[in-house]
């Protein structure tokens, strides 16, 4: 309706994965980029992780159309599968000549004939596995199974499990451990940041034969991204309502209104920002009524009196090394200053020995460091990681440049941050054992292989 008003020939935000509307931002390139590296040169279980619409499908749709010809893709969207018709599933997508009737057994050996087959053939197998989240837990153990089916040295299968985060409270039960030792590699998909939806937007309307300026507002922009949380799914679904509200009011320019009434329509109304600022207000008044009880009733001198022994008057100095304070012995005794000075209405000055440090760290070491916490949460304390740099925590600026060095874009979904002892360490990839690792360091860049990255037990990051 609105496509010929705005100049487009298509629908720019259809909720059905296109891989034409790709969007590389929000570090989705970066993932694709890690999903195709690990099925062709990983071994082991891939696991992709990410909210309901934050992308997951769109990634399956680009890896079919990325992944070369040699690599057979088998896509199981039905997740409910029981262990026994898992097996025949995957056997009809690869047209082996089975039935209904036949047993596991044999349903087996043909898969394993068939996979020994691809791989005599310089040939690649592997399975995409949907909402892998509701997959019944012996079905899991299924897949299991078929991922030991291997040669002396290659893997004859690839599994790559795409889930929302139940995935990962499910793979961390004890009776499925194995399962979970057996991912090699863990991709996390991120909501979209409020910047980034900015490019999102403009980009899918460019691709669809938009040529104007950008149609959304930077106010309405921030109201898209405060209704839609960063789920590209919402994004879309609240971008075309939109764009139909814009149509409707003749406006060429999407504005806080038209979002307002695409996220009524469409049911997106967050209320837990009202009621956090309503427990706000409440918590504000009760802390101010128990001060002023303390503070002027009779028994408040008694408080005043107890915080006047620790007000101390101090020099400012220099500290050039660590000062160990002593408690204090005596009391002193504040009396107060007769002065004809009338005080003056100026805003009250910081005294120069107090010192505030805050740390604001950039939006990528605050994602990675989200990430990082995920990864060492969900990882196996048996498997092993590489540091490829150690450096100060306040060398947050330095730090971001090494993560943006163009040789590291395919890497930045599977490089961690880790933060002890006011250092921060930079670690790449998990793998299932210490020679794997060792592998994966002669394939880094070479001006990364120069810092010297060496191999760490995971299980040396999660002791306190």
């Amino acid at each position: 309706m609105y496509h010929d008003f705005f100049g487009l020939n298509a629908p720019p935000f259809k909720i059905t994965p296109d891989p034409q509307l790709f969007y590389t931002g929000g570090y989705r390139g970066l993932a694709l980029e890690a999903l195709i590296y690990a099925i062709l040169h990983g071994e082991g279980i891939v696991k992709v992780v990410g909210e309901v619409g934050s992308g997951k499908t769109m990634l399956c749709r680009m890896l079919e159309r990325k992944l070369p010809a040699s690599v057979l893709i088998i896509y199981l969207a039905n997740p409910s599968l029981s262990p026994e018709l898992i097996l025949h599933a995957i056997a009809f997508e690869m047209n082996l000549p089975i039935c209904t009737e036949t047993n596991r057994l044999e349903v087996m050996r043909h898969l394993q004939h068939s996979l020994l087959q691809h791989h005599s053939e310089n040939r690649q197998v592997v399975i995409f596995i949907e909402e892998a989240q509701s997959m019944p837990v012996a079905t899991l153990e299924e897949i299991r199974l078929l991922s030991n089916l291997e040669t002396a040295h290659d893997k004859l299968l690839q599994i790559v499990l795409f889930g929302q985060p139940e995935l990962d409270e499910l793979l961390s039960a004890p009776h499925i451990c194995q399962l979970k030792e057996r991912i090699t590699h863990s991709i996390y998909l991120m909501p979209l940041h409020e910047n980034d939806i900015q490019d999102y937007l403009y980009f899918r309307m460019q691709s669809v034969g938009y040529r104007g300026l950008p149609v959304f507002t930077k106010k309405a922009i921030h109201t898209l991204y405060y209704y839609s949380q960063g789920l590209m799914r919402r994004i879309n679904i609240l971008a075309d309502k939109s764009l139909l509200a814009a149509y409707m009011d003749n406006q060429q320019c999407v504005q806080v209104k038209h979002v307002k009434r695409a996220a009524q329509d469409s049911g997106f109304i967050v209320k837990t920002k009202f009621k956090s600022f309503s427990s706000f207000i409440l918590i504000t008044v009760i802390a101010i009524l128990i001060i002023s009880a303390f503070w002027f009733l009779p028994h408040g001198s008694y408080w005043k009196q107890w915080l006047a022994q620790y007000v101390i008057k101090n020099e400012p100095r220099e500290m050039t090394h660590p000062v160990v304070i002593e408690p204090v012995t005596e009391t002193v005794q504040l009396t107060p200053i007769e002065t004809d000075i009338k005080p003056e209405n100026k805003p009250t000055e910081t005294p120069p020995n107090t010192i505030t440090i805050t740390l604001i760290l950039p939006e990528l070491l605050q994602e990675r460091l989200k990430a990082s916490e995920l990864w060492l949460q969900n990882s196996n304390s048996q498997h092993y990681s590489i540091q490829i740099l150690r450096t100060s925590y306040q060398k947050t600026m330095e730090l971001t440049q090494f993560l943006q060095r163009e040789e590291l874009a395919p890497l930045l979904p599977t490089l961690f941050l880790y933060h002890k002892d006011q250092q921060w360490s930079v670690f790449y990839g998990t793998f299932a054992d210490e020679n794997s690792a060792l592998l994966a360091i002669n394939e880094l860049p070479e001006n990364i292989r120069q810092n010297r990255p060496y191999v760490r037990r995971l299980s040396t990051l999660m002791t306190p």
